[in-house]
């Protein structure tokens, strides 16, 4: 007679991603980290720049604009390359509106900057406009652009495996 239930079981275990991995994975939470963090490296950079030194705000916007592509590209890894098409501008999209609500905050402590001169609440809708324009667009730009590259890569290993398994005689020898 067979038996219905065995006589062991499997003890299933739950695996957890590490803090910093299980962050990457929720687009909301690393879209507005991200936001937040950029702001406010801002807000401390520009209050240390002294007025004319064109090189250094150049230097701060490509040094904040390439860790707004580090965000992303850390939090799309996560996914294929398919699920990127949305996830990238929603991903820009998050990062620029914690970004304005961490300017709101900064125009309230009269800590937000416009270029060398203070922000007023009068500056905020076009800071906005112009900081959502660039997160979305950028984002969405790189994201393009890498998917490029992980498909280039991609079809390369796979043509030198298939190349590395093919069988001597599909290779000329005998």
């Amino acid at each position: 007679m067979a038996g219905f239930f065995p006589r062991t079981t499997i003890a299933w275990r739950l695996e957890e991603p590490p803090a910093f991995r299980a962050l990457t994975l929720s687009i909301v939470e690393s879209g507005l980290l991200t936001g937040v963090v950029l702001r406010l490296v801002r807000a401390l950079a520009l209050a240390y720049i002294p007025e004319r030194h064109w090189v250094l705000f150049a230097l701060l916007r490509l040094i904040l604009a390439l860790a707004l592509f580090a965000a992303a590209a850390v939090h799309l890894a996560n996914y294929p390359v398919r699920h990127w098409l949305w996830r990238a501008p929603v991903f820009g999209l998050l990062a620029a509106i914690a970004s304005m609500g961490m300017s709101l905050l900064l125009i309230a402590v009269h800590r937000e900057r416009l270029g060398t001169s203070p922000a007023g609440w009068i500056d905020w809708p076009s800071l906005a406009w112009r900081v959502l324009a660039w997160d979305v667009g950028s984002v969405t730009v790189f994201a393009l652009l890498l998917a490029g590259v992980v498909q280039v890569v991609r079809s390369a290993l796979v043509r030198r495996e298939r190349h590395s398994n093919a069988p001597l005689s599909a290779l000329g020898g005998q």
